[in-house]
């Protein structure tokens, strides 16, 4: 399994980045790659249990994943385990970095299948992961301050 980490600063405060992260519905906003992130039951849209459908296209190849919130803490966690698919999980975490300023720390792990087929894919998609990080980053960080700016008005 390959694993990620990765630190940012987002310049709102922690319940405005948790709130934006939280919301399924813009994760194809930020995310790099992401093509589909939806929400397999409504009456469980976010939270702990919530389970999304994922598609991550990153050239040559697209990725599906069935993904379920298996931690989940109010302005503090959220950590996502694929339950079918493409193997992966992540982990974000909030914490403050001032009055309007949140650190936001994730860490991602992959799984990439065996044999010659799952290493000819590992190659493929090692150069993307670094640059998709940080696109990700970039989005994220720039979608969460336009999103705090907006709310205050």
């Amino acid at each position: 399994m390959v694993h990620l980490h990765h630190d940012g600063i987002a310049e709102a405060p922690v319940a405005v980045a948790f709130a934006y992260i939280d919301d399924p519905a813009h994760v194809p906003t930020w995310m790099f790659g992401v093509e589909r992130f939806e929400v397999r039951d409504p009456a469980t849209p976010r939270g702990l249990g919530a389970v999304f459908d994922a598609t991550f296209h990153v050239k040559p190849v697209k990725l599906a994943s069935r993904v379920e919130i298996t931690q989940w803490e109010q302005d503090r966690l959220i950590a996502l385990t694929s339950i079918k698919g493409f193997s992966n999980s992540s982990v974000w975490r909030f914490e403050p970095d001032g009055p309007d300023r949140t650190k936001i720390s994730v860490e991602f792990s992959y799984d990439l299948p065996g044999g010659i087929a799952g290493k000819a894919l590992g190659r493929a998609v090692e150069p993307v992961v670094a640059m998709s990080v940080r696109h990700s980053d970039a989005a994220l960080r720039k979608h969460i301050a336009e999103h705090h700016r907006a709310q205050r008005g």
